[in-house]
């Protein structure tokens, strides 16, 4: 991503998931990209806190969040100015056909399911991020 004509080389990730276990492995994956800092939200609430707060270059959202789901979170973030461009990855255990086509008609721009297929996972954050040619 390019901010003013700059290319980017640190990225912040906002990742929005109340399984600990989850939060861990994404913590992990991520150990392996020293580019990508990762802050984490339990709840949908904090997680918008977050984005207004940091605004990541990402946000990774699961979708069966305590209180507000995933895509209320998605919708509050695109109606907000400040938090409107920030592209929102989904990534929930929600996996059959419908929950994912759902997910992108809703405005994620991708929708990666659990487990998490790692190879997939990759990709899609090297696509996200990668500077606008």
């Amino acid at each position: 991503m390019t901010q003013r004509g700059i290319m980017k080389n640190e990225y912040t990730l906002l990742y929005v998931e109340d399984n600990q276990a989850n939060m861990k492995l994404v913590e992990q994956l991520l150990a392996s990209r020293s580019n990508i800092t990762m802050v984490g939200a339990e709840d949908a609430e904090k997680g918008l806190e977050l984005a207004i707060s940091t605004i990541p270059d990402i946000i990774l959202m699961d979708i069966n969040l305590p209180g507000m789901d995933g895509y209320e979170a998605l919708a509050w973030l695109r109606a907000h100015e400040t938090t409107s461009h920030i592209p929102v990855m989904a990534l929930s255990a929600s996996a059959m056909t419908r929950d994912v086509e759902k997910g992108l008609a809703a405005g994620f721009i991708r929708y990666l399911t659990k487990p998490i297929d790692i190879s997939l996972f990759y990709q899609a954050l090297d696509e996200v991020l990668a500077p606008a040619s």
